[in-house]
């Protein structure tokens, strides 16, 4: 019993391929699911044929800075870290940014797009909420259903200031559809965590049983 709900945590939850099939994805660091990436590249595709624009997703789990320097020191080595990002994009852009082990979210931009997206709006409304516990066993959810939150609002935010209606955003497919979505990732986030207390609970009774046969 124990093995099958191991393996049906696994089936869930490995879906994802570390070769990310979005060229809108410049790095995901294997936490994305492979539905996720295939949503971002439908977006993606759209929002550069509509709206002449690149939209971006940059996640890593930990992107090497250390969180025990000044406070100061830190944002320089944040946007030292934003601008090798940014090295090889021209272009109207905006790129998504997340290190998960700095607590770390940003949404870059272009120079024409600065005065048409709220940075604090995205960041605080559509990602921070999904990843505010961390969890080490359950990152793999949340940090998809942050990333599709995120990206899917930037793109909506675009669209609205040029009066163009994007198909595959899950925010204009009608609310049912964006609803369904939406419901469905966070589903994936809290079935990742019954299954992970379900294993952590077998495993504990095992050990227990073990220690007792002893």
């Amino acid at each position: 019993m124990r093995l099958k709900i191991i393996s049906l945590y696994l089936i869930i939850f490995s879906t994802l391929s570390i070769a990310s099939t979005s060229p809108f994805i410049l790095y995901h660091d294997g936490l994305i699911d492979q539905r996720v990436q295939d949503k971002i590249k439908e977006i993606g595709t759209e929002v550069k044929e509509k709206l002449q624009t690149n939209l971006y997703l940059f996640v890593i789990e930990n992107n090497g800075i250390d969180m025990r320097i000044s406070e100061e020191d830190r944002m320089q080595k944040m946007r030292e870290f934003d601008s090798k990002i940014l090295k090889n994009l021209s272009g109207s852009y905006a790129v998504l940014v997340l290190s998960l082990d700095q607590l770390y979210a940003n949404v870059l931009l272009s120079k024409d797009l600065e005065d048409k997206i709220d940075k604090r709006d995205i960041v605080s409304s559509y990602v921070i909420p999904l990843l505010a516990s961390k969890d080490k066993n359950t990152l793999f959810s949340k940090t998809s259903a942050a990333c599709l939150n995120g990206y899917a609002q930037i793109s909506d935010v675009l669209a609205d200031h040029k009066n163009i209606e994007l198909k595959s955003s899950i925010g204009s497919e009608g609310k049912t559809a964006g609803t369904i979505w939406k419901m469905f990732m966070y589903t994936l986030v809290f079935a990742g965590i019954i299954l992970y207390t379900i294993i952590i609970m077998r495993e504990k009774k095992y050990k227990k049983m073990a220690k007792d046969g002893e």
